[in-house]
């Protein structure tokens, strides 16, 4: 309740009738909604990966590509969202592959900076399978820069994290290269 009750007092000062139809419950879907979009909190990498990492003498690099991530920034609360490309270098070990996705989601579905969330993702995987390396990119559109601010409607972020192996040239450029679709070095 008190959560809908703040929501109740923005909308009052707005400017608006906080009781009349279209809003009347307006408190509560987006109490509803905020709870969804910030889910991340309540979970863990260890609770997703759970019992998925097997052992595995598989030497040569995995990547996942093009996994949505919808986000929220943590300064203005508005909507970031693209794409994450994520890839390790086993070391005995591997993880099962939709287990990725949800670890990339434990760290979006926080309030965040595209900075941390890329860097928590690869600092993840390495903690949980011990590669030789992992790399992280994301691409991501930004709502408070779309619809606010500097008002850039085709302007994308992209951020990397490197670790081990990955910070080598010849790894770095095969990752680069695979997580574009061969774009990269072209």
């Amino acid at each position: 309740m008190e959560f809908q009750a703040m929501v109740r007092r923005t909308l009052l000062l707005l400017g608006e009738e906080a009781e009349r139809e279209g809003l009347r419950r307006t408190p509560e879907r987006v109490e509803a909604s905020l709870k969804w979009l910030t889910r991340g909190y309540q979970q863990s990498v260890e609770d997703v990966v759970r019992d998925a990492v097997f052992e595995e003498p598989h030497e040569s690099m995995i990547l996942v590509r093009d996994i949505e991530i919808y986000s929220l920034c943590e300064h203005h609360m508005l909507p970031f969202f693209g794409k994450a490309h994520v890839a390790y270098l086993p070391q005995g070990k591997i993880i099962g592959l939709s287990k990725i996705p949800r670890v990339v989601d434990v760290f979006a579905r926080r309030l965040q900076v595209q900075e941390r969330l890329t860097d928590q993702v690869a600092d993840a995987l390495m903690a949980v399978l011990e590669p030789c390396g992992v790399g992280v990119v994301v691409e991501a559109y930004h709502l408070c820069m779309m619809m606010r601010g500097v008002e850039k409607q085709h302007s994308k972020t992209v951020t990397s994290a490197l670790r081990g192996a990955f910070l080598d040239g010849t790894t770095r450029d095969e990752f680069l290269r695979l997580a574009h679709g061969g774009s990269w070095l072209q």
